[in-house]
């Protein structure tokens, strides 16, 4: 006699991961964190409007080491910032259902 283990049901089999999705997330802002910023670098003349980048990381300045550092902290920080906004509510409308 054997002892079955309940399987997850689809609700449960659809929940987003919170770490891999965090992680993934912030990986993907700090990597075109840095591609931005390269670009700046490469591509000085392009008319792309940078300041952006201090608009959505406070502190940040172009082109010195320290405030490269920040940008990039903050770029990884978002994405679990938004992660843990997202994911508890996907799971919540995955749950509920359509």
């Amino acid at each position: 006699m054997g002892t079955q283990s309940a399987s997850p049901g689809p609700a449960e089999q659809r929940r987003m991961p919170l770490v891999a999705f965090g992680l993934a997330l912030s990986l993907f802002l700090a990597i075109s964190f840095v591609l931005c910023v390269l670009g700046y670098l490469i591509f000085p003349d392009l008319p792309i409007a940078h300041s952006v980048l201090s608009t959505l990381l406070p502190g940040f300045d172009l082109l010195t080491w320290p405030d490269f550092l920040l940008g990039l902290a903050e770029s990884f920080a978002w994405g679990w910032y938004i992660a843990i906004l997202f994911v508890p509510r996907y799971d919540f409308f995955v749950v509920r259902g359509p």
